[in-house]
């Protein structure tokens, strides 16, 4: 394999990589073993990573700083020892790459994503920062080089990943993941969802042990999860081809139950999913890894939508975002 020289001219000292936040609409967790799930993306939390080539005479351990949204700019944090989960990305990029050893690089992340929700904000981050050495090191990857790269940061930082959020973090659509296959799912009828942050959860890595725990204590109750999950999540792809909206929001609420079922919903997030269907909503449901997090609801239309998001943001103060579903779909492909 070449090595790959480190850049000298100043323009190349520095490269800028983004991806964005994701909602699981209905497979969480029974994916990890196999079941099919469908992702949305959600543009509006967007994430930037940015990577510089430091050029000390002694490489230090990788470190990064932290922005987040503010009217005065970006808030810069003091710089931190990176994640384990990126510096393993960070080390098997340079292995890629060629490099005799891990870049010497200043990491920034300006995220809007918020953490521990189930919005994909560690698979945003992960994409964010491959997509940054791609361009800082013009390895040119391929879409399933970058993919494997996210998912060495998502096994490590979850325990257990399907690739589903490493997936719907760069997608422009709606993304299938079906027997480890991703696809871009028919969508016969525009419609809209309305993403609800409970403001609480643990992440998903302690949902994720939870249920495996008890899933080896009662493997009979896996496989009639799992076997359910599949249900909803095919019964769901065929109301979406066909845009039969109504039916698609009662396997949403379905979704919901069946979750709580397992001890992944909360009380706030009951009462979340309860208004949003008192406001009008189709369907809605956990969503994500659970014991808080986020919750979404489908509506038909963008008043519909508004309205229940209007209703979660007063009875519940809690902040929302609205993603369209189109006819037009499309990803990065593995």
């Amino acid at each position: 394999m070449s090595t790959h020289h480190v850049p000298e001219t100043e323009e190349r000292r520095a490269a800028t990589g983004r991806a964005h936040g994701k909602v699981i609409v209905l497979g969480e967790h029974a994916v990890v073993y196999g079941a099919p799930a469908l992702a949305l993306p959600v543009p509006a939390l967007s994430c930037r990573a940015t990577v510089r080539l430091r050029g000390r005479p002694e490489p230090g351990p990788l470190v990064i700083r932290r922005a987040g949204p503010s009217s005065d700019g970006p808030a810069e944090s003091a710089e931190e020892e990176a994640p384990e989960e990126l510096r393993l990305l960070v080390d098997a990029f340079a292995r890629r790459a060629g490099l005799a050893e891990a870049p010497d690089v200043e990491v920034l992340i300006e995220s809007r994503v918020p953490p521990a929700r189930g919005l994909g904000s560690s698979a945003a981050t992960a994409r964010a920062l491959v997509h940054a050495l791609d361009g800082l090191f013009g390895t040119g990857l391929s879409d399933r080089e970058l993919f494997d790269l996210v998912q060495v940061s998502e096994q490590s930082a979850h325990g257990l990943a399907s690739g589903i959020d490493a997936l719907a973090t760069g997608s422009a659509g709606l993304v299938l993941l079906a027997n480890g296959r991703p696809s871009a799912p028919p969508v016969g009828a525009e419609c809209q969802v309305v993403v609800a942050d409970s403001g609480s959860g643990p992440g998903t890595r302690r949902a994720v042990a939870m249920l495996r725990d008890a899933f080896t204590r009662a493997p009979a109750r896996r496989a009639e999860f799992l076997d359910r999950s599949a249900e909803l999540a095919t019964a769901a792809l065929g109301d979406l081809a066909h845009g039969r909206l109504p039916e698609l929001g009662r396997r949403l609420t379905d979704g919901h139950r069946l979750l709580a079922g397992l001890g992944l919903t909360t009380k706030r997030t009951d009462a979340l999913a309860r208004s949003a269907l008192d406001a009008g909503a189709l369907g809605a449901k956990m969503s994500g890894g659970g014991l808080g997090g986020c919750v979404i609801a489908l509506a038909a239309t963008p008043r519909e939508a508004e309205a229940v998001a209007g209703l979660l943001a007063r009875e519940h103060g809690v902040p929302t975002w609205t993603v369209p579903v189109t006819r037009e779909a499309g990803h990065d492909r593995i």
